[in-house]
């Protein structure tokens, strides 16, 4: 997956569909480094679009 900031909600779910593909991926690995940063980048749009007050 191309990495970049999320600014829609296709690209949201589109993030949220891989990360579930390499949930289990082991860290370190090619896949983990992908799991750790796309982790961040929805973060951030769940931060600025769903907060939790």
């Amino acid at each position: 997956m191309e990495m970049k900031l999320i600014k829609s909600e296709k690209e949201y779910q589109v993030a949220l569909n891989r990360l579930e593909q390499i949930f289990d991926a082991q860290p370190g690995s090619e896949e983990g480094n992908e799991l750790e940063i796309l982790s961040l980048l929805i973060e951030k749009y769940e931060e600025e679009h769903y907060p939790i007050a």
